[in-house]
Order: structure tokens, then C-alpha cells, then sequence
């Protein structure tokens, strides 16, 4: 059964996790050339088209929900992402009534559950399943929040993980270690801890290195310029270890970004946040079989078994350094995770987006907008 998917999020030029992964998931499901973007544009965003964007929806229009469902309703299926923040109305409303305007099923990704929703936060959410034929959690942890936390029917979720790129043969890693952490920068990114965890790690023989990749958060940039990054570079010459932080402060593109893992001995995610129930970043790192050393927010806990790495207290530079040390001192952990062969295997992006095409299909099958999940 050929299906013709219709897909609602930011959307690449955009630079955001989220757009990142539609476009990833959009590249899959829509290969045969048939399909499109409906893309959202945050506010005082890049606006030019872009290659599958069918329709654009900005955010400062408050009825543009009315164009997008009727863009969605000319596929067979729509998959739309859901975050807080980038759909108009208090917190992000007018995707409940974009979704209640559709004629075809759809299929809504949850990208963040939170544990101690506001109560219109808790409502939105409980409306968008609702609305929704089928909902999809990309861990177990961001299902068991939503079941525990929020009435909503059971039926309608499923879990299908991160999709991640293919990073086998990337290029041989340096004798220096080298941990890297990666992605949009900003205040709760931890990024002070993981240096102060370094300055513990000066003894080391080879003292390890530590690169910093991403852009700082368009959000972020708006509201206080390159604020952090400076507070992170003044902290690390304070600390004495500027000679060993590398910031790469553009856009990594995939070539880029699959050149940076391969120079990674640990990936190093020392978020401050105790709500993130999915990681791109952490599932990247998993699956291409570089040990994590990771704060203890809900997908590390989940994902980060021995053998793969390491959870640690979060905002503790000790144990973080702890934790660092007894990876890259631990014979052969840092050469090879020998779990992530078989876990990455199921991750690869042409493997996920096998799974939401399933998924349409049933919801297409049972003829009506909503669809039991699936046991396995």
C-alpha cells in the first residue's frame, strides 16, 4: 500500500531538534517523491523555501491552523510533531484545533511529556491525544509519564524510538581522547559542569580534550545574544583548560556532525534538565557505540545500561568526572560498545520510519481516525 504522508513541524532552514528529525522522518517516508511538509515557522525565522515544504504556517498566525489541516487533508495520512512553544495559542492550543479539523488520520509525536505539567499544559496534552487516531512516545519512560500522568486512552500510544543516521566507517579516533557533547547551546545545557568536570581530569596521561558543537539556540540568541558562551569561555579560562575546549559554534551538517562522533572517546551530556524524555543526541551516541556519560534525565536512565557508559547526579562535576575517568581508563569501553551493534540496527532511520508506516497502515485499515496500539 502506497501512502502519500503529510508531515506538520519546524522544518528545515530552520536549526532545531525538532526540524531536524522531520526532516530525517520526511526524507523516509516521502522517498518516492509523493508526500510534503506543512512546515511551522517560529517567529522572526529563516522564511524561504524549502525542497517538500508544500504549505508554511507561521507562528504569529493565529488562524493558520485552518490553512494547515486542509494542506494535511490532501494526503492519505498526517504525522504531526508536538512540542510546547512552537504552535500559536497559550501554550501551544491552535494544534488541538488543527487536528480536530482533520478528515484524514494522524498519527501525533510527543517530544516532551512533561513529569509536572501547568494545568493548561496537562489539558492541551490530554486534548491532543484526543484528537489524535494514534500517538507516538519515542521511549518508555515518555509512555509510562503520559499513562501515569495525564487521562488519556492507552490504546492510542505506541513507542517508536529515535530514528538515528548511519555512522558506521567514520573516520578512526585520535590517541588523545576526546569528549564531545553536541547540539543547540543554551543555560540548561550543563555545558559549565562537563568544564569543571575537565579541570578534575588535568592529571590524566593524556590530559583528554573536548569539543563543543552547535549554534547557540535562535531563542537563546534573541533573548540574550552569545551570552553563555561567554560565561562558558570565561569559566574555562578561569579553569585553566581554554587550550583543551574546542567550540564549534555553526550548524553541523551531517558530513560534519558524522566526522565529530567518529573523533568522540565518550559523549559527554550533562543536561540540567530532569524532564527530557528524548535525546537525538543520546540515541546518536548509542548507536554508533560511543560510550555516554550522561546527567540522570528519564531517556539516559533508560537507555545508558553498563557497557554503554554512565549516569551521574545532576549540576555534580565530580561525579561526572568520576564517571569520565573510569571510561576512558577502562580497558577497551572507549574503542567499543559491544551492545550497540544490534541496538543501532534498530534505530537507523529507513528502520523507524518502517515502523510509522505500519503504524498508517493500520490506521488507514480500521477505516476510522483512531487505532488501537500495538502489543509488540
Amino acid at each position: 500500500m502506497d501512502i502519500e504522508f503529510g508531515l506538520l513541524s519546524t522544518h528545515p532552514p530552520t536549526r532545531c531538534g525538532l526540524a531536524t528529525f522531520n526532516a530525517a522522518l520526511a526524507a523516509e517516508l516521502t522517498s518516492a517523491g509523493s508526500g510534503g511538509v506543512v512546515r511551522v515557522i517560529p517567529t522572526g525565522d529563516d522564511r524561504r523555501a524549502a525542497a517538500g515544504v508544500v504549505h508554511s504556517w507561521s507562528e504569529g498566525d493565529v488562524a493558520g491552523w485552518r490553512a494547515g489541516a486542509d494542506a494535511l487533508n490532501a494526503f492519505d495520512v498526517a504525522v504531526v510533531q508536538h512540542e510546547y512553544g512552537i504552535y500559536p495559542g497559550r501554550d501551544g492550543a491552535d494544534v488541538v484545533h488543527l487536528l480536530r479539523r482533520l478528515t484524514v488520520p494522524s498519527i501525533v509525536v510527543l517530544h516532551t511529556v512533561l513529569a509536572q505539567p501547568t494545568p493548561n499544559q496537562k489539558l492541551v496534552l490530554e486534548q491532543v491525544v484526543a484528537a489524535a487516531g494514534a500517538v507516538v512516545t519515542m521511549t518508555g519512560s515518555g509512555r509510562d509519564r503520559l499513562l501515569l500522568g495525564y487521562a488519556v486512552d492507552p490504546g492510542k500510544v505506541s513507542v517508536i524510538p529515535h530514528g538515528v543516521a548511519d555512522h558506521s566507517g567514520a573516520p578512526a579516533r585520535a590517541r588523545r581522547s576526546n569528549l564531545l557533547t553536541w547540539g543547540l547551546l543554551g543555560p540548561g545545557k550543563g555545558i559549565e559542569w562537563a568544564l569543571r568536570a575537565m579541570a578534575r581530569l588535568r592529571d590524566l596521561d593524556p590530559a583528554p580534550t573536548y569539543t563543543v558543537a552547535g549554534q547557540t539556540h535562535p531563542k537563546v540568541v534573541e533573548r540574550e545574544g552569545e551570552a553563555y558562551r561567554e560565561r562558558l569561555e570565561r569559566l574555562g579560562a578561569m579553569l585553566g583548560i581554554s587550550d583543551a575546549v574546542t567550540y564549534l559554534a555553526g550548524y553541523q551538517d551531517a558530513a560534519t556532525l558524522h566526522a565529530l562522533i567518529g573523533s568522540a572517546d565518550v559523549v559527554v551530556l550533562p543536561y540540567d534538565s530532569r524532564e527530557q524524555v528524548t535525546s537525538g543526541v543520546l540515541i546518536e551516541a548509542v548507536a554508533a557505540g560511543i560510550p555516554v556519560v550522561a546527567t540522570a534525565f528519564p531517556h539516559a536512565v533508560e537507555l545508558v545500561t553498563d557497557g554503554r557508559g554512565a549516569i551521574v547526579p545532576h549540576q555534580d562535576s565530580a561525579a561526572l568526572a568520576a564517571a569520565i575517568r573510569q571510561v576512558l581508563t577502562r580497558p577497551g569501553l572507549p574503542a567499543s560498545a559491544p551492545s550497540a551493534e544490534p541496538v543501532a540496527s534498530t534505530l537507523h532511520w529507513p528502520v523507524v520510519a518502517g515502523r510509522y508506516a505500519a503504524l498508517a497502515r493500520r490506521l488507514i485499515q480500521a477505516g476510522s481516525s483512531t487505532v488501537r496500539a500495538a502489543s509488540a
